[in-house]
């Protein structure tokens, strides 16, 4: 046996003199604690009215599914969409309901790659899979503490430069992984895409045909389009940021796109950040001119989605019968109206595409 360093038995400590001020006087009321300011991105549980009632449906949908789900917080509530923080005994999870036949489509492909991730885990950080309910449209997954990198789609303000690195990285090391099998499906059609995107009238007769030519020109000798798995819609907003490393959410858009489809996602929201922006445009031109291409025409279309979206956002605006007095109380003082927010962000993202209209009409000119 070898002898202890230190006395087995904890030694009896002499308690420290309190000064008389702060022992509490018998009668006296007991000294009010500061209570903790709630965070202002979510929402208490208000189950009255038109909203409360998609709610109530909402938490039917998923106590089916997790009879002990315990509803705490609402973290959004949309046209879409809901999306509720709670627990599962001591566990805390996350739920998201569809309130559309659109949403519920997208989160049926969310749950569809969710399912997939049980089997081959990708190599970034992803929430686990608790329950899911592919009719009603109920996903409930693993609540992973952290901030958000940008609490919108497109931030107003550049987002830190530390926060944007470990987001690249990230997404970079998603571009490297290829999952096994074809659980994914086939990829995009491309040409469909484009065509889509020339019937709408977002892209002119020479933006086609210069496409086109980058398409023919990214053809292998088999006639096949290169391939990366990406996550399809990995904005700021879909980015939690934890000390274990960034976490990506909204899987709903996953599967296999010309590469660079990621980097070009984030280039065309990050308008604030014009350092960022030129790291990203780096990493597209490291592999060559093939990279390079594909990821033109990935911010060609990325950018005709992102105008028509926010066309489509200000058209239901002026359709609305007045402002929602929840999210004019939501807006910090300040800021913008919402009209005139989406002018100039209109303004940005047709400038942008101007752009990327002559960087593809060089790189055909190079070819």
């Amino acid at each position: 046996m070898y002898p202890a360093p230190s006395p087995v038995y904890p030694r009896y400590r002499q308690p420290l003199a309190t000064p008389a001020a702060a022992v509490p006087q018998l009668g006296a009321p007991a000294p009010e604690r500061p209570r903790r300011a709630r965070p202002s991105g979510r929402q208490r549980l208000d189950l009255s009215g038109e909203r409360g009632a998609e709610l109530r449906g909402a938490l039917a949908s998923v106590q089916e599914i997790c009879p002990e789900f315990a509803p705490a917080q609402l973290l959004r509530q949309g046209t879409e969409s809901v999306l509720l923080a709670g627990s599962l005994g001591r566990r805390p999870v996350v739920a998201k309901c569809a309130l559309s036949t659109a949403a519920t489509e997208k989160v049926r492909r969310e749950i569809a790659a969710h399912r997939i991730f049980v089997r081959h885990r990708p190599p970034v950080r992803v929430p686990r899979l608790v329950g899911a309910d592919s009719g009603s449209g109920t996903l409930v997954m693993e609540f992973i503490p952290g901030r958000a990198a940008s609490t919108r789609r497109h931030p107003l303000n550049a987002p830190a430069v530390a926060d944007l690195r470990a987001l690249f990285a990230g997404v970079r090391r998603l571009g490297e992984w290829e999952p096994p099998g074809d659980d994914f499906g086939p990829e995009v059609n491309y040409q469909a895409l484009i065509g889509r995107c020339h019937s709408l009238g977002m892209l002119t007769d020479r933006d086609l045909s210069d496409l086109r030519a980058l398409l023919h020109g990214l053809r292998g000798r088999d006639g096949a389009l290169p391939r990366q798995f990406c996550h399809g819609s990995v904005y700021p907003s879909q980015a939690v940021l934890s000390p274990a490393g960034p976490a990506l959410l909204g899987w709903s858009t996953a599967g296999w796109y010309l590469p660079g489809r990621d980097l070009a996602t984030l280039w065309a929201v990050l308008g604030t950040a014009p350092v960022a922006r030129r790291q990203l445009s780096r990493l597209a031109q490291l592999e060559g001119p093939q990279l390079r291409d594909a990821f033109l025409v990935n911010l060609m279309l990325v950018l005709t989605r992102e105008i028509r979206e926010c066309e489509e956002a200000v058209h239901r605006a002026m359709r609305a019968p007045g402002p929602d007095p929840a999210a004019t109380a939501a807006r910090p003082a300040g800021s913008l109206a919402f009209g005139e927010e989406r002018r100039l962000l209109l303004r940005r993202l047709h400038d942008d595409l101007a752009l990327t209209r002559r960087a593809v009409r060089a790189a055909v000119g190079t070819r």
